[in-house]
């Protein structure tokens, strides 16, 4: 099997310069903290969303555009481009990456974390299948699964043409925390469950090209979205866990965001091949931490405390 190649002569603090990457739904959350810290690494960094400074997507969060987040790149030392991107429309993907290639000639990295379904969920975790309204439901799976096939499907042809590819499938939970348990509405938890399994499908297809497919995901993040329905500031973001225990266990997006870089410069990443990574398991395997310094590991806190009721507390798991 090929193994990764680097470009040659990078400065330590610039690891991925002469990369150029990809973060398909890098308009807030953990899609721009992956983005920036590709950047800080040297990379060029596409971004892609539908929520710019002209036009406000079905989210309805104007004030976080995927201009901002092209700036963030810029100030951290890489190279942002935005490109507004609806990845249900194929025709707007295909420019997207014809784009890439004719301005870069080649795509290193691409981070499929297009979602955008939250404002579905509304109220209904704990609804069942027969209840949730069908259009509602099906929208979560185009949003969360149909947007990550068609992105592949144009861009891998671009990642495949040098070796040592990444693609990273981003989701919300570890293979053995969704394999064990119910998300508690149909759509989520399939939304959530497909891109694990595009992940492992991808390894298997990329692997005589030399690319690596991971599938990674965040704890209890803190988004902007999180900390807004908590009613709390970053500065602030302790007062909630008097609203709820468990949102002491959360994390910023910021900690995902160094791990995925940290992956993406790992020389031996091809090890992680169809793996599914924590932003924990990365903190740990890389010794990168949280903006406080801390690793919070909040899978295993769910499974063994909350799920499985063994003694502990939030602080055994930061």
């Amino acid at each position: 099997m090929n193994q990764p190649q680097q470009p040659s002569q990078q400065p330590a603090d610039r690891p991925l310069a002469g990369r150029i990457a990809l973060v398909a739904g890098a308009t807030r959350g953990a899609g721009r903290a992956m983005a920036v810290e590709l950047g800080r690494g040297g990379a060029t960094v596409y971004v892609t969303g539908r929520t710019t400074r002209e036009h406000v997507s079905e989210v309805g969060r104007p004030t976080e555009t995927i201009e901002q987040t092209a700036e963030l790149i810029d100030a951290a030392g890489g190279h942002g481009i935005a490109v507004p991107t609806d990845h249900l429309q194929p025709e707007q993907v295909r420019a997207l990456t014809e784009r890439i290639d004719r301005e870069q000639g080649r795509l290193d990295i691409l981070v499929n974390d297009i979602w955008g379904g939250d404002h579905l969920l509304g109220e209904t975790f704990n609804v069942k299948l027969w209840d949730v309204g069908l259009e509602t439901g099906l929208r979560m799976l185009r949003l969360g699964v149909e947007t990550h096939l068609v992105t592949s499907h144009f861009a891998l042809p671009l990642l495949i043409r040098n070796p040592g590819g990444l693609v990273v499938e981003v989701t919300d939970g570890t293979a053995e925390y969704n394999g064990a348990n119910y998300r508690d509405h149909m759509y989520y938890d399939l939304a959530k469950n497909a891109p694990l399994r595009m992940a492992f499908g991808l390894s298997r297809e990329l692997r005589e090209y030399g690319a690596t497919a991971v599938c990674v995901t965040p704890g209890f993040l803190r988004s902007e979205q999180m900390l807004d329905t908590f009613g709390v500031r970053e500065e602030n973001w302790r007062d909630a866990i008097a609203k709820e225990e468990h949102f002491g266990i959360s994390e910023t997006p910021l900690l995902l965001g160094r791990g995925v870089a940290a992956l993406a410069a790992d020389p031996e990443r091809a090890r992680w091949n169809g793996r599914s990574l924590a932003s924990y398991d990365l903190g740990r395997e890389y010794g990168v931490r949280d903006a406080d310094g801390s690793l919070p590991d909040p899978w295993r806190y769910f499974a063994e405390v909350v799920m499985g009721d063994k003694p502990g507390s939030v602080d055994d798991y930061r």
